[in-house]
This record gives C-alpha cells, structure tokens and sequence, in this order.
C-alpha cells in the first residue's frame, strides 16, 4: 500500500474585510488542504454532484458545524468528501470582527474523478 501523505502546513489565514472575501480566502484554504482531492481550471459540463454546505464558525474561525443545504441526486458520498474537505481546512481564520452569525456556504462543484472546486473560487 503506498504510504500515506502527511497533511499540508497551511499559512495562517488573512483577515476578511466582509464575509465575501472570507469566503474567498476559506475557498482558497480549502484547496491548500486537500490538493489531492481539487482541480483548477475550466469547471467542466456537465457535473457529477454539486453538493452546498452552510459551515458554522465559532469566533477564532474553527468549525462549529457543518450542515448540508443541497444534497446532490447522484454520487451521494461527495458530500461527505466536501465536509471532510472543510475540517482539514480548518481554522478558517478570526471571525470576531465581522457581523453575526458566523457563517458561510460553499458550493462544491465535483468532476467525474471526484474532484472538486469550491465555488468562490470560480467566480
């Protein structure tokens, strides 16, 4: 069995002016924490699953819960490859300075192979 790959260092996260560039930079950290799992470029058409997640914050930007807003019809187990993506993502960075709740969405866009594309970062 090949060896399992140690999990990346990631930087410290910036400080989001709005929760739009937060979403942006946790979109950014996801990716840094699952570059195995991510692929950049063109989004292809049509996808496997697009599977939404609403991630509750706590103040320091660590992970309170994780929901699901949009279940894909097909490929149900990419969901839990999206919420496992967010926890090694996490701390997403300080929260205390922008408005109340502490949350994001994240739309997941899944290729064929299973790898996925937050989103925020396709805008």
């Amino acid at each position: 069995a090949p060896a399992a790959r140690p999990a990346p260092v990631l930087a410290p996260s910036a400080r989001a002016r709005n929760w739009d560039e937060y979403r942006v930079l946790a979109g950014q950290r996801i990716v840094a924490a699952n570059p195995n799992l991510t692929y950049t470029g063109l989004v292809p058409e049509p996808l496997l699953a697009i599977p939404v997640l609403e991630v509750d914050l706590n103040r320091d930007g660590s992970v309170r819960r994780v929901s699901v807003q949009r279940q894909p019809s097909q490929a149900h187990d990419t969901v839990q490859i999206a919420i496992d993506a967010v926890h090694r993502a996490a701390p997403f960075g300080d929260v205390s300075h922008l408005p109340q709740p502490w949350r994001f969405s994240e739309v997941f866009l899944f290729r064929d192979d299973r790898r996925f594309k937050p989103r925020a970062l396709d805008l």
